[in-house]
């Protein structure tokens, strides 16, 4: 890069850095919002569907878990850098597979945590042993997380979903002081790291191609941000602390990438770019509802009801737009630029999302997401949506798992 290309980005991370304080002292001042444009609380709605029964639910729920019950790996963990043939990621070695190896243990604890209490007979107790393997495994392994090369920090994902993963253990301990003690001790460090990795113009990302610098001076992306955000959020509902400045910084480099109808840009090199296909609708399905999440759990008080059931009706009624991204083995490729890793993660959030509804809201976008999820089951019980080294089946059945639990009446 030559100097006046290094000099101009610093100054728009600099100017960016401005912008983001300046959002957040407005919101802490109380400052009103502008009124929220129809196009964010107008949209599709999907077509009338037959509800997959209670029944039917459980039964994949129970597929699922069956699946990850048999792939974890013999030292208690899931996932592994093998079936490398193909692959077209950005993966330095061993640091990017560290990372995520942690984030899908943590995402497969987290869907077993919340199985284990509504599961019966041999099925529970095989998920309790497997719970207990894949926690030492989370206590022995979390640590070694680090930044893979100065250009790739993969590593956010293995902090944001290690801590999730985390925090269910801590949860499912209640009693155990001792045991407590411990994950709590790992939550802690994981969150210092986010800490440490976090962009100097706020929240997160997981490249740094220009800057390479010892803080982050890359472009932060809205999903991994709201990834992170909701990841400390569950972590400071437990008492671990955050600086309260840098929550504000991302909070604000999310609202900076967030168009008038909610979708949200890919990164903040592309806020000033609203029509590049991967920032219009059909790209932004599998990030709004992570973004409106992290807001909303943030108190962002232009993240209504009608914005969440607007979007997740997007979500239903669009879906072929996203769907058409899954399993293709380039990133990207899709139509709207849309990636296939970015499936099961949109659905994910979908399901946390409802939950912010009134409870009797929710059942309609129970039904549907269930509706969605339940016919991608392959047959041996798992979910993906991108072939991604020995991880993807992992990451999309812990995910769809998870997103079928709160389908559950």
């Amino acid at each position: 890069m030559n100097r006046k290309a290094t000099v101009r980005s610093v100054a728009m991370a600099f100017a960016l850095l401005v912008l983001g304080k300046a959002i957040a002292v407005e919101a802490d001042k109380g400052v009103a919002s502008p009124p929220i444009s129809p196009l964010a609380t107008t949209g599709p709605v999907p077509h009338a569907i037959v509800a997959p029964s209670q029944k039917t639910i459980r039964a994949s729920i129970e597929r699922g878990v069956d699946f990850l019950l048999r792939d974890q790996r013999p030292s208690g963990g899931w996932g592994s850098a093998e079936q490398t043939k193909g692959l077209n990621i950005y993966a330095p070695v061993p640091g990017a597979h560290h990372a995520f190896r942690t984030a899908v243990c943590g995402l497969v604890v987290e869907a077993l945590v919340e199985a284990e209490p509504r599961l019966t007979g041999d099925l529970k107790l095989r998920v309790t042993k497997a719970i207990d393997r894949g926690e030492k495994w989370l206590l022995e392994n979390a640590d070694d997380v680090r930044r893979a090369e100065m250009d790739a920090l993969y590593n956010t994902w293995g902090h944001s979903f290690g801590t999730t993963g985390l925090v269910r253990l801590y949860q499912r301990a209640e009693g155990d002081d001792p045991r407590q003690e411990k994950l709590r001790e790992a939550i802690e460090i994981q969150v210092e790291k986010l800490h440490r990795y976090a962009f100097v113009n706020g929240g997160w990302g997981y490249y740094d191609f220009e800057h390479h610098t010892q803080v982050p001076g890359g472009s932060p992306n809205s999903f991994t941000t709201a990834t992170a955000l909701i990841s400390l959020r569950q972590a400071q509902a437990m008492g671990v602390e955050f600086p309260q400045k840098e929550i504000g910084e991302a909070i604000a480099s999310i609202q900076r990438q967030r168009n008038p109808d909610f979708t949200y840009a890919y990164g903040e090199y592309l806020r000033m770019r609203p029509m590049r296909p991967i920032n219009r609708a059909g790209g932004s399905l599998g990030r709004s509802q992570a973004c409106n999440l992290a807001l909303r759990l943030y108190g962002d008080k232009r993240v209504t009801d009608e914005v969440l059931k607007t979007w997740l009706n997007r979500l239903f009624a669009r879906n072929g737009w996203l769907s058409l991204g899954r399993k293709r083995p380039r990133p990207h490729e899709s139509h709207f630029a849309v990636a296939g890793y970015f499936y099961y993660y949109g659905h994910y959030y979908a399901s946390k999302t409802i939950e912010q509804l009134p409870e009797a809201e929710r059942p309609h976008f129970q039904d549907h997401l269930a509706n969605i999820l339940i016919p991608l089951q392959e047959k041996g019980g798992s979910w993906w949506d991108f072939p991604f080294y020995n991880y993807h089946q992992q990451y999309g059945t812990a995910m769809a798992v998870t997103s079928l639990l709160h389908c559950e009446r």
